[in-house]
């Protein structure tokens, strides 16, 4: 039986595998601010926070906390480090905040463990497909290319298209590998870079196995429906039943590989425990790309709701349009294959939406923000 850390083990993907790993055996250890934007005005009766306690080591605190990291870094086999701000949007205007909690959280955790004496033999950080930027693509006339992100010039325009200069045929979406160029678009796809790195230089130097996951579009049961900022699969069914339209941006053929959560909790439990797993990086997702209007055509179709959606032709500087994941890595190295795909993964999604509270959407609140700053057109 290990003693395994996970930071950020009361969210939607921790609490899930904290009680994955504390029925395989293992002690589980749990940090988590109890973040309101997640948990809700009343955090700690929320579900997610329920599902774990008094089954785990808990202590609420920021992984900004030195005191409270050293404490909880004391005697742990093993750590999962999920603790971070998550949205692309809302980190390009809370740019300290996001830049303190993900990079400045991992550094401490990294400093107290080359500083003091610890038994931890891996760290499994999670990071993100954001670091990738746009993707990789096929040019007809260069070959694989990594585009940079769009211009507003050219969006307000209508046309939403990934361009590359010198590139004269339109570009072929290929599934982005781990070799791929790491061009993050946002400041959260700057974080999750630096995390991974600083994660991956620093604790081979200290004895330590690390293991980056770059995690999709995580999705499933239990996630925040109250989040505007968590997705748009939360925000879609939320309008959806609350009887309010959808405004979809750009063109809706905007594309991104979704990836159920329990796929997600079993490939990091192999990041734990698999020894192939050491000083890996990988990518998890499903490796199908799937569009914004397919998503809000099988969200409304299993909710058994109408969908009153729109396009609009709104877009948010520094969205990406297409990512998906090669999968073939982590399937060589960890024998890792998703089980669950989109459609069967939003019947348990919807299912679980309609049996829980109804709540009030601030979707259109955190719009006026973006907006307000610039980054909404």
């Amino acid at each position: 039986m290990a003693l395994i850390l996970i930071t950020g083990g009361a969210g939607f993907i921790g609490s899930r595998l904290a009680l994955r790993l504390i029925a395989q055996g293992h002690a589980v250890r749990v940090v988590d601010t109890l973040s309101p934007q997640v948990h809700g005005d009343r955090p700690e009766r929320s579900d997610l926070y329920r599902s774990i306690a008094g089954k785990v080591d808990f202590a609420r605190a920021s992984v900004t906390d030195r005191g409270a990291m050293a404490a909880a870094l004391a005697d742990v086999d093993a750590v999962v480090h999920l603790a971070a701000e998550t949205g692309t949007g809302q980190s390009m205007y809370q740019i300290e905040h996001y830049s303190a909690v993900n990079i400045g959280g991992t550094a401490l955790l990294l400093d107290i463990l080359a500083n003091a004496r610890h038994r931890v033999k891996r760290f499994v950080v999670a990071s993100s497909r954001s670091v990738y930027g746009e993707g990789k693509y096929l040019s007809a006339e260069l070959g694989i290319v990594y585009p940079g992100s769009r211009s507003a010039a050219a969006m307000e325009a209508g046309d939403f298209a990934v361009h590359y200069p010198g590139a004269v045929a339109p570009l072929e979406l290929l599934a982005t590998d781990e070799g791929s160029k790491l061009h993050p678009s946002s400041v959260y796809g700057i974080t999750k870079q630096v995390q991974e790195q600083m994660v991956m230089t620093v604790c081979p130097t200290i004895g330590i196995e690390p293991v980056a996951f770059r995690y999709q579009n995580v999705f499933g049961p239990g996630q925040s429906l109250t989040n505007p900022y968590t997705g748009i699969l939360s925000i879609f069914s939320t309008l959806i039943l609350n009887g309010q339209p959808i405004n979809i941006f750009e063109d809706g053929e905007e594309s991104r590989d979704f990836v159920f959560v329990d796929d997600v909790v079993r490939a990091t439990t192999l990041g734990i425990e698999h020894p192939g797993a050491a000083g890996g990086v990988f990518n998890v997702g499903t490796g199908v790309p799937t569009s914004v209007l397919a998503v809000a055509e099988t969200l409304g179709r299993h909710l058994g709701r109408p969908v009153d959606s729109s396009i609009s032709g709104n877009f948010r500087l520094g969205d990406i349009r297409h990512n998906y994941a090669c999968t073939a890595h982590i399937r060589d190295r960890l024998g890792f294959s998703p089980d669950w795909d989109f459609d069967r993964g939003i019947e348990a999604f919807a299912r679980w939406v309609l049996q829980s509270s109804p709540v009030a959407s601030t979707y259109e609140e955190s719009l006026a923000e973006m907006r307000a700053k610039g980054l909404l057109k």
